[in-house]
């Protein structure tokens, strides 16, 4: 049981290599804040977390001041008792997105540890259930892209094997959505799986309007209708229309999933590890949602939870979106349109060291027993 000695604290600000938008927002950077942990006997894990744009510092101040300082000395083997101190030292600010996503960084560290010296990869230590998942791309399909070119982007992934592909929606008029749809259900055919994704920017009438016509296209899931805190509007929603609901990227607690799969208000969970506060709630929101039925498609995050949906049983797909090619390259294979996780120990990413400290936002932190 060796005692952890240092916590390094970085984080990079990466931009994203494409435009992404959706219907209330421009994910214009990516701060990544990144915790590395060292014991006596030498044992390092790193975990990390992320925004897209705003709250780095406070992340990085809330990690510097109040959770490193409290694991010097502690056995890196407890993961849960301490998450559950981390989250009782926080208490007055969880549950919320920057203390979850400070968390975040020290629980993936501390399981990247745990993995390390069991030597085993975390598909295989968190469950082990399948060694390959399917893939969906959102990359190429933000708002603001003209038809000719989603179904361009589709049509590519598609040669590749991926499966499906998301659809960001929001435009001004439903007749504008239904025709970008429908073009590009034309052009993938009957099989091809196509997400959709409001990022909570309806009303209730107009989800169930716009429902309607994802009925007729035929999408695989309606995600983010409707403001993430309205359980009941979901829940209501989820009566008017044959779509499968998924929400979860802005859900903070595994409480907050309990209330939704209680109430029967989705059919998909996309629990973010970042979001939620690492693997150690991920783990248990995927295995809640299996008690329920439903399959868990997290959110974003593709180099680490890859690792995840190949460990619990009720996984359908995870989403293509590059977040660290530029610090952390080969973190997983892709081949004919599926991604299995590194079969090295740790949670399977491999950082670039040399392209952190190039990339680096601020001076690392340092604290030592």
């Amino acid at each position: 049981m060796a005692k952890i000695e240092r916590v390094e604290i970085f984080m990079v600000d990466l931009k994203p290599k494409v435009r992404r938008t959706d219907a209330i927002q421009s994910f214009e950077s990516q701060e990544t804040p990144i915790v590395r942990i060292t014991d006596a006997d030498g044992a390092v894990g790193v975990g990390y977390s992320y925004t897209i744009g705003t709250g780095g510092p406070s992340v990085i101040a809330l990690l510097e001041h109040t959770l490193a300082p409290m694991l010097i000395g502690r056995d890196g083997d407890t993961i849960q008792a301490i998450w559950n101190d981390m989250l009782f030292r926080t208490h007055a600010t969880a549950v919320g997105a920057i203390t979850s996503l400070a968390m975040a960084a020290v629980d993936t560290a501390l399981w990247d540890l745990r993995c390390k010296r069991a030597g085993l990869p975390l598909s295989v230590m968190a469950g082990g259930a399948r060694d390959a998942v399917p893939l969906y791309t959102t990359e190429g399909g933000w708002l603001h892209i003209e038809a000719s070119e989603l179904i361009d982007d589709a049509l590519a992934v598609q040669e590749k094997g991926f499966l499906g592909s998301k659809i960001k929606i929001g435009k001004p008029h439903l007749s504008e959505d239904r025709a970008r749809l429908m073009a590009l259900r034309e052009a993938v055919g009957p099989s091809y799986e196509i997400m959709v994704d409001a990022n909570q920017s309806f009303t209730m009438g107009e989800a169930v309007r716009r429902a309607k016509v994802l009925e007729e296209v035929g999408v695989g899931w309606f995600e983010e209708p409707l403001p993430a805190d309205d359980v009941g509007a979901h829940k209501q929603l989820a009566a008017h229309t044959s779509v499968p609901i998924a929400v979860g990227e802005s859900m903070y607690s595994l409480s907050q999933f309990k209330d939704y799969l209680a109430s029967g208000a989705c059919s998909i969970v996309q629990a973010d590890v970042a979001r939620v506060g690492g693997i150690t709630p991920w783990l248990k929101i995927a295995h809640l949602a299996e008690a329920f039925n439903v399959a868990i498609c997290p959110h974003f995050l593709m180099e680490l939870h890859v690792s995840l949906v190949c460990a619990v049983q009720n996984a359908r797909w995870l989403e293509y979106i590059p977040q660290l090619d530029l610090i952390a390259p080969q973190s997983m294979t892709i081949r004919e349109g599926m991604a299995r996780p590194s079969p090295e120990a740790g949670i399977g990413i491999n950082w670039d060291w040399d392209a952190i400290s190039h990339g680096a936002a601020m001076t690392p932190v340092v604290i030592e027993g």
